[in-house]
């Protein structure tokens, strides 16, 4: 089966970004757990993580040269998971 395996690998330069990236994601999280965002902490929060989840999914994983199936499973796991927080969420702020 010649020429129906293909190699996807990243420059080393791309994974460094990306690993930098990372890295100051990590300090913005840090940074933000010292302010008062009321609210909004938890969300804050819970984007920087998500960033840094779809970073790591998408280079290290190799979740940008998936098919569509893939990646259409993938978007239907996290609006579950997004409509379960949603709901974590609901039930907490009406006790």
């Amino acid at each position: 089966m010649k020429g129906s395996t293909s190699i996807h690998l990243f420059e080393y330069s791309t994974l460094f970004r990306v690993l930098l990236a990372l890295f100051a994601l990590t300090g913005v999280t840090v940074g933000a757990s010292y302010l008062d965002f009321g609210k909004l902490n938890i969300w804050i929060a819970l984007l920087i993580a998500s960033c840094k989840g779809a970073l790591v999914l998408l280079y290290f994983m190799h979740m940008k040269f998936e098919g569509k199936l893939l990646a259409w499973s993938f978007l239907g796991t996290i609006f579950f998971l997004g409509i379960m927080i949603g709901f974590t969420f609901w039930d907490v702020a009406f006790r």
